[in-house]
C-alpha cells in the first residue's frame, strides 16, 4: 500500500519532523495513528491538534507504511521500523532509541521497552 499523504501534523513541526515536544538530534520520525491514518511526531502533537483520542497503529496493519523518516522521507512499515535497530534502512539516519519507552502508545500490542 502506498502512502499518499505524508503531511506531518503537530506543534511547531520542523522539516525533519521534530516538534515542540521532541526536538533532539535523533527525533526524526513521525508515526501514523490508527484512529485517523495521519502522521504526527508524537502523541502529544496528536492530542494538541486532533479532535479525537489517539489510537495506536493496529497490529493487523504492521506490514503497511506507518513510520516516516523525517530525514529522507522514506516510509517504513511497523515491522521494518522495529527491525531497523534505530537507524533508517534507507538513509542511515539515527532514530531516537528512547522512543521504545512509548511503543505501546503508537503500536498496538507492542510493549514499551521492547528489546
Amino acid at each position: 500500500m502506498e502512502v499518499h499523504d505524508t503531511t506531518v501534523r503537530g506543534v511547531d513541526v520542523g522539516p525533519e519532523t521534530r516538534c515542540a515536544h521532541y526536538d533532539g538530534r535523533t527525533d526524526v520520525i513521525a508515526l501514523r495513528f490508527g484512529c485517523c491514518g495521519r502522521f504526527f511526531p508524537c502523541v502529544e502533537c496528536h492530542d494538541a491538534v486532533a479532535d479525537h483520542d489517539p489510537e495506536p497503529w493496529p497490529r493487523e496493519r504492521f506490514d503497511e507504511p506507518a513510520v516516516l523518516c523525517g530525514v529522507c522521507g522514506s516510509t517504513l512499515s511497523v515491522d521494518e521500523y522495529l527491525d531497523a535497530e534505530f537507524v533508517c534502512p534507507a538513509c542511515d539516519a539515527p532514530f531516537n532509541p528512547g522512543c521504545a519507552a512509548h511503543y505501546d502508545r503508537y503500536f498496538e500490542g507492542v510493549s514499551s521497552h521492547r528489546s
